[in-house]
C-alpha cells in the first residue's frame, strides 16, 4: 500500500516536496488555502523581479529617450501573466505526478489525521505522514500596526493602482533594498530606513558598503540606525518621525521590518510539535519536527530564501519515503537582486574566523572586467574565502551585475570540496563578468 503523505502548503517548500514524494510513490495531497505557488509566485521573489526587470529595462531606455515616462498599469499587467504562467505550470506538475489539490484551510486533528475546511464544507483526511509548509507572512509592529491597512507589505505593494512619486521604505533588508532600487529606478523619491548601522546587517560589511554606494547614487535617502518613533496619515501623505526627530513624509509606505510563520489554527497541540512563537523547531538536518511531521521552508526559520525551502522539501519527501537524505544550510546561496546584485554562500570572513578557519581572502574588482567595462557596470567585487593551510574554498561574496547567476560556479565548488588551485584551471569564457571568479582565485 502507498505511504500516504499531506503537504500543508504549495509553496517554493510544498510544491516540490509533494513531487518528489510522488515521484518515490507515494499517495501524495495538498491542502492550499490561498493561491498556489505560495508568497514566493505571488507576492514575492517572481513577481518582484518581473517589476525589478521592468525597472531595469525602463532606466536603459531613459538613457536614450530621457522624456520617457514608465507604465505601471502594463508594468502589473505583465506581473500577472509571468504569475499566471508559472501557476499554470504547477498545475500541470500535480497532474503529470498525479498528486491531489484540495483548496481550504488545514488543521491537525492527531497526528494521523487532519480536518480541511473550504468555507461551509469540511473533510477529513487520514495520512501516514505531513509537510508543513506554510510560509510566513509580514509583521508590523508600532507604530505601523495600530493603522496597518494604511500601509503597505509585500502583498499590497503588488495592488497599488499607480505609481508613487514618493516611497518610504521601512526596513533595510533584502526586500526594502530591493523595491528601493525598483522604485528609484522608475522615478520615484524613495526614502530608506534601517535601525541596524548597515543596510543587510547580517552580510559581509564589503558587500553592504557597494550596496550603500550605489542606492545612495540612485538618489536614495538612507537612514540608518534610527527607528520610525511615529506615523500620522494627514491629507492623504504619510509622515513617519524618525527616533532623532526627523520627518519624513512620502505619498507610500511600505514596511518591511520582518516575517512571522503562519501557524495559527493549525493545531499543533494536537501533533507534539513545538512551536516557539517564532518558527517550528526542527531537526536542521532531516527537517522533521515530530515523528511522522516535517516542517519546510520559512516557517521552520532555518533561511528565508525560496530555493533553500525547494531544497528543504525535496529532502523531507525523500526522507518519509526512506531515502536519508541530509539538508546543510552552508550551501544555500543568498541573493539580493539590486544593482548591482549581491550575492554570498558559505562563510564570509567573519564568520570563518569565528569558525575556527584560519582565513585567506582573494578579491577581484569589477573595474578590471572586460565585460563588465563594455556593459557599463563595473561597480563591485568578486571574493572567495579559503582555508589558509589546505586552500580549501569555504565561501564567497559578490557585489556585480549578474552575480546571482554566477555564484552558482562557487556553489559546486563548495558542494564539491574545491580548493582555490583547482578553481583557477577552470576554463571561463572570455569575455565574461564570471571571469572574475578566477581572477579572484589568482591573487
Amino acid at each position: 500500500m502507498k505511504k500516504r503523505v499531506v503537504v500543508i502548503g504549495s509553496g517554493p517548500g510544498g510544491y516540490p516536496a509533494a513531487l518528489r514524494a510522488a515521484s518515490l510513490g507515494a499517495d501524495v495531497t495538498v491542502v492550499e488555502k490561498g493561491q498556489i505557488g505560495g508568497v514566493c509566485l505571488n507576492c514575492g521573489c517572481i513577481p518582484s523581479k518581473t517589476l525589478l526587470s521592468a525597472a531595469h529595462n525602463f532606466e536603459i531606455a531613459k538613457n536614450s529617450f530621457p522624456s520617457a515616462t514608465p507604465d505601471w498599469q502594463k508594468i502589473i499587467e505583465r506581473k500577472k501573466t509571468v504569475v499566471s504562467k508559472l501557476q499554470s505550470g504547477i498545475e500541470s506538475l500535480f497532474k503529470a505526478k498525479k498528486v491531489h489539490f484540495l483548496r481550504g484551510s488545514a488543521s491537525f486533528i492527531s497526528d494521523k489525521e487532519i480536518l480541511i475546511k473550504n468555507g461551509a464544507a469540511e473533510t477529513k483526511l487520514d495520512f501516514d505522514a505531513a509537510i508543513i509548509a506554510t510560509g510566513t507572512e509580514a509583521f508590523f509592529l508600532p507604530p505601523f500596526a495600530a493603522e496597518r491597512e494604511n500601509f503597505l507589505d509585500n502583498k499590497t505593494v503588488f495592488e497599488m493602482p499607480f505609481l508613487p512619486k514618493s516611497i518610504t521604505i521601512v526596513g533595510g533588508g533584502a526586500i526594502g533594498c530591493e523595491f528601493s532600487c525598483m522604485f528609484s529606478s522608475l522615478g520615484a523619491a524613495v526614502n530608506l530606513i534601517e535601525m541596524q548601522p548597515s543596510l543587510l546587517p547580517s552580510e559581509d560589511e564589503g558587500l553592504t558598503r557597494v550596496l550603500t554606494n550605489s542606492l545612495s547614487r540612485q538618489g536614495v535617502k538612507i537612514y540608518a540606525s534610527r527607528k520610525a518613533a511615529e506615523a500620522k496619515i494627514i491629507n492623504g501623505l504619510k509622515k513617519i518621525t524618525l527616533d532623532d526627530g526627523t520627518v519624513l513624509e512620502s505619498e507610500q509606505v511600505l514596511v518591511a521590518v520582518g516575517r512571522e510563520a503562519r501557524v495559527q489554527d493549525l493545531g499543533l497541540e494536537n501533533i507534539g510539535v513545538e512551536f516557539d512563537g517564532k518558527k517550528i523547531k526542527v531537526d536542521p538536518y532531516t527537517l522533521k519536527a515530530a515523528e511522522n511531521i516535517y516542517a519546510v521552508g520559512d516557517v521552520n526559520g532555518l533561511c528565508l530564501l525560496a530555493h533553500a525551502a525547494t531544497r528543504q522539501g525535496e529532502i523531507a519527501a525523500a526522507n518519509i519515503l526512506g531515502k536519508e537524505e541530509k539538508y546543510d544550510n552552508n550551501f544555500v546561496p543568498k541573493a539580493v537582486y539590486t544593482r548591482p546584485e549581491i550575492v554570498s554562500v558559505g562563510f564570509n570572513k567573519k564568520t570563518a574566523e569565528a569558525a575556527g578557519f584560519n582565513v585567506k581572502v582573494q578579491k577581484s574588482f569589477l573595474l578590471a572586467n572586460g565585460r563588465a567595462l563594455a556593459q557599463d557596470e563595473s561597480d563591485g567585487f568578486v571574493q572567495l574565502v579559503s582555508d589558509a593551510q589546505t586552500g580549501k574554498i569555504l565561501g564567497s561574496q559578490m557585489a556585480c551585475a549578474g552575480a546571482a547567476e554566477i555564484i552558482h560556479v562557487v556553489s559546486v565548488a563548495l558542494q564539491a570540496g574545491m580548493t582555490t588551485e583547482e578553481l583557477k584551471k577552470v576554463i571561463f569564457a572570455h569575455p565574461t563578468i564570471a571571469e572574475s571568479i578566477r581572477e579572484a582565485a589568482e591573487k
